[in-house]
């Protein structure tokens, strides 16, 4: 059996990395990972980068290395799978330190969970599984900022990549013979593309609680509030609760204060936000407020009640026993608010409809399925009530 190397080998030099990923860029393969910092900020620090070949565990310190170009050019090469570990915040890292995704990429949570293994899956867990190795975690809250960094430290992080090639090798093999590589594919490609897109700060109103209680005026101010903090949250680096909470920009768009006395009386506003970003509040207010009619938005959705529970309770069992079928993770499958789409699309004797994530070789898997399914429990839904 092939020695996995496992010793930390430390990068810091441009000249060094630029050799290296000159080597890498012939492979078809690489590890990836990152370590970084996020308490204070809106954006993730690199404090980290780990890279494993199947040759050695390198260490690349993002606080010394200033020519990025090879790094940029082997992340965008088309030649070599970029193979990273649940990589959401590691894509982020990414962006923010050099610009750039990683791209193709392979997720190989994603790929073990169509490979039978279950669903969200640590990185540690899945090489006990595979490998039979443990792979300790003591190392997850550590300062990765300061220097030097600790000889746990770079042991915690080397090892995070040394058996990731291996890893990939083993699921590559079972997805082929299981037909399921192309899904994973397409799944990793996913979060590189959501990544990659360009967010509307205007949409950020959606995602507050309780925002479907608000009228259309109301929707108006929390619109405007909500990009507001989204803005300044990325301009200043900070974090968008460190501007204000969810709560207080609701209560904002409900009670719409005018000055900075009536601002004084809300609660859900605490007073080092009313001193800091009180102006600005206002003068947000002020604007949403001077907006016509025909621009405020349409009201949400109100949640789903229990008249559509027959419904979604049949949508999920047809899911859940197809997913058992095949030794998959109904989650994998079918995410909670896409349910809540198709049901919402056949509300008020509409057509049932599928959400885009469940088109390509989700619609060939279950996407005839569950529109059938709907169709057969339509009786089940009552027309949905407009908010009061």
């Amino acid at each position: 059996m092939t020695t996995i190397p496992t010793e930390p080998i430390w990068i810091d030099q441009d000249a060094e990395l630029a050799e290296l990923c000159e080597r890498w860029s012939q492979q078809g393969a690489i590890a990836v990972d990152t370590e970084f910092m996020r308490s204070e900020t809106f954006y993730p620090i690199a404090g980290l980068l780990q890279i494993g070949d199947g040759r050695g565990c390198y260490l690349i310190d993002p606080l010394a290395i200033e020519n990025l170009k090879p790094l940029r050019d082997l992340f965008q090469s088309p030649a070599v799978t970029k193979v990273l570990h649940a990589c959401s915040e590691d894509l982020e890292v990414f962006q923010r330190w050099l610009g750039v995704v990683p791209e193709p990429l392979f997720d190989t949570q994603i790929g073990a969970a169509f490979a039978g293994f279950g669903f969200s899956l640590g990185y540690a867990n899945l090489v006990q599984q595979l490998l039979g190795i443990e792979v300790p975690k003591g190392e997850t809250r550590s300062d990765w900022l300061q220097r030097p960094l600790s000889v746990p430290q770079k042991k915690y992080a080397a090892l995070d990549v040394a058996h990731m090639l291996v890893i990939y090798g083993k699921l590559l093999q079972r997805l082929r013979e299981q037909g399921r590589l192309d899904w994973a594919r397409a799944d990793s490609a996913d979060l590189v593309a959501n990544a990659k897109a360009t967010p509307d700060f205007n949409d950020y109103y959606r995602k507050v609680g309780s925002a479907w209680k608000l009228r259309p005026r109301e929707l108006a101010v929390l619109r405007r509030l909500s990009a507001w903090r989204e803005r300044e949250a990325r301009e200043r680096d900070r974090p968008r609760n460190r501007l204000i909470k969810e709560n207080g920009l609701w209560e904002l768009a409900r009670r719409q204060p005018t000055d900075l006395a009536q601002l004084r009386t809300l609660k859900e506003v605490p007073a080092h936000t009313q001193k800091e970003e009180g102006e600005a509040l206002m003068a947000e207010i002020r604007l949403a407020l001077e907006e016509p009619e025909s621009g405020w938005p349409e009201r949400l959705d109100p949640p789903l009640g229990k008249a559509e529970a027959p419904l979604m309770k049949a949508l999920k069992r047809y899911v859940r026993e197809l997913a058992e079928a095949r030794d998959l993770p109904p989650e994998l499958l079918v995410r909670k608010r896409e349910y809540e789409a198709i049901v919402r699309s056949g509300l008020n004797g509409g057509s049932f409809e599928l959400p885009e994530r469940l088109q390509g070789w989700r619609h060939e898997l279950l996407g005839q399925g569950l529109l059938e399914t709907a169709e057969a429990h339509r009786a089940d839904v009552s027309p949905q009530q407009e908010p009061s």
